[in-house]
């Protein structure tokens, strides 16, 4: 019996290497070796830093939105939900990886038995008598011996989808930084266009005044006073619905920052301070988007559903399982654990479902389906990547020069205002002109801070879509993933 088990032992040691799953490669072609060049697209320098690789604090050069920021990866929900969804994956995991050894369990038992004892036949007389058992065991019960792998590889679907949870987690915190910073920028953005809607409110207030003030005389025409408060009633309501927007900018942030901002905290205008660092990545492959979060997340996903398929097959081999004993035994409480007293057992088995009706196929083939349904979702992941990243390039290679032309424009049509407002009030163009030359002002200050908002949510992008903030040290709420 001893050498039965012995010889069962060895063997499963020797096949304990045995894994059915498919080999992982990592699916190749998904998008091209580099990012676009060329074109619209920024002729980066190759001695910038790269983009992923600066912490978000380096980044951003507003101490008001740092602050921000920083309260927001304390008390985002959405950001606890991801450190939560980790931490249920990690116990998930631990039980998985339970399976992989035996439950040793230890009992002690104490049976007493009275066997009683009739008169015999010929007059005899009855009697009883007791009869005491005590055990004490330590033992594993239906271990499975793991000869073809499936337990290794669910525990190692498990660890995948673990390590798939921490990059999603990871992949919720760069995004949570760049909308709270976007929404920032907004409320910052909306803020100076507030600004200017009341300044042009005034100048067009003094317009109207005058042109009122005019017809009163005689020397203007009623035309005139309407037109004249046209555009000031259309300022009135320009600061009616940027109020509005400035309030519900507020609302969005307090939402992502999971608190209320301090008032010291909220920009006021947009300023002329750059509020985000102006790099651009050097000569950077496509590779630098494997290192996206939700595209590892896509990654362990994928590894997880091979791990899967090897289970699957696992499944059409036999399942052995092993109950084992060691133990003492007595008639005596006394007695145990002395010489003579020891007992062992040992029990392996084995089983094979014979006809399941195609239950092991189904599975095997949800199995299959379920891995390339990953493998496309990979593929997706890395091409989004890729998109982002260009569009942002894109549009960042030819931020600049709207800068500047609205820059431009802005400062001809200011300059332009003045000049015909000069002429009319010497009499020499008609209000008709000033009036159109002051709306071309107004709405070339408002284009000018759009397009400011565009060029700052533009290097947000870019640093968020290119992974920037990877480098931070341990995220908020949860652990340094551990590989």
């Amino acid at each position: 019996m001893k050498k039965s088990i012995l010889i069962l032992l060895a063997g499963t040691t020797l096949l304990a290497g045995c894994n059915l799953a498919p080999k992982y490669e990592r699916p190749a072609g998904a998008v091209p070796v580099a990012l676009p060049q060329g074109g619209v697209y920024p002729a980066a320098p190759t001695d910038a830093q790269d983009v992923s690789r600066i912490g978000w604090r380096d980044f951003f050069l507003d101490d008001r939105l740092r602050q921000v920021i920083e309260a927001g990866l304390a008390n985002n929900r959405d950001l606890r939900i991801a450190a939560g969804n980790v931490q249920q994956a990690r116990a998930q995991y631990r039980v998985q990886r339970a399976d992989r050894l035996p439950t040793v369990n230890a009992t002690g038992t104490a049976t007493y038995t009275n066997n009683l004892m009739g008169a015999g036949a010929a007059g005899g007389t009855g009697g009883s008598s007791d009869i005491e058992i005590y055990q004490a065991t330590v033992g594993l019960s239906a271990f499975e011996l793991d000869l073809f792998g499936r337990v290794r590889n669910l525990s190692r679907a498990a660890q995948e989808q673990y390590f798939a949870s921490e990059e999603a987690q990871r992949s919720a915190r760069i995004s949570l930084i760049a909308e709270i910073a976007n929404a920032w920028l907004t409320m910052a953005s909306d803020s100076e266009q507030l600004r200017l809607s009341r300044e042009t409110a005034k100048a067009f207030e003094k317009t109207l005044d005058l042109t009122r003030a005019q017809f009163r005389i005689g020397t203007g025409s009623e035309l005139e006073v309407r037109q004249a408060e046209t555009s000031y009633q259309g300022a009135l309501n320009d600061i009616a619905a940027l109020e509005t927007s400035v309030a519900r900018d507020q609302n969005a942030l307090n939402l992502l920052v999971g608190t209320t901002v301090a008032a010291e905290q909220l920009p006021t205008g947009f300023g002329t301070e750059p509020m985000t660092r102006d790099a651009l990545p050097g000569d950077v492959s496509s590779e630098v988007l494997l290192r996206r979060p939700d595209v590892l997340q896509a990654e362990h996903q994928l590894i997880a559903e091979n791990a899967n398929i090897g289970a699957a097959r696992a499944a059409f081999f036999p399942t052995i399982s092993l109950t084992g004993t060691l133990g003492t035994l007595s008639t005596a409480l006394g007695g145990l654990f002395k010489d003579g007293s020891y007992t062992y057992t040992g029990s392996p088995s084995a089983s094979l479902p014979l006809f399941d009706f195609g239950r092991r196929s189904g599975n095997l083939e949800y199995a299959k389906a379920s891995q390339k349904v990953a493998v496309a979702t990979y593929e997706k992941a890395v091409q989004t990547a890729f998109k982002e990243v260009s569009d942002a390039l894109a549009q960042r290679g030819r931020i600049g020069d709207q800068i500047r032309a609205q820059t431009t424009r802005a400062e001809a049509a200011g300059v332009a205002a003045k000049l015909s407002d000069a002429r009319f009030r010497s009499g020499v163009d008609s209000f008709l002109t000033t009036l159109d030359a002051q709306r071309t002002a107004y709405g070339a200050e408002q284009a000018l801070v759009t397009t400011r908002l565009t060029q700052a949510s533009n290097l947000v992008e870019l640093y968020r879509s290119l992974g920037g903030g990877l480098e931070e040290t341990t995220p908020v709420g949860g652990e340094q993933p551990a590989r």
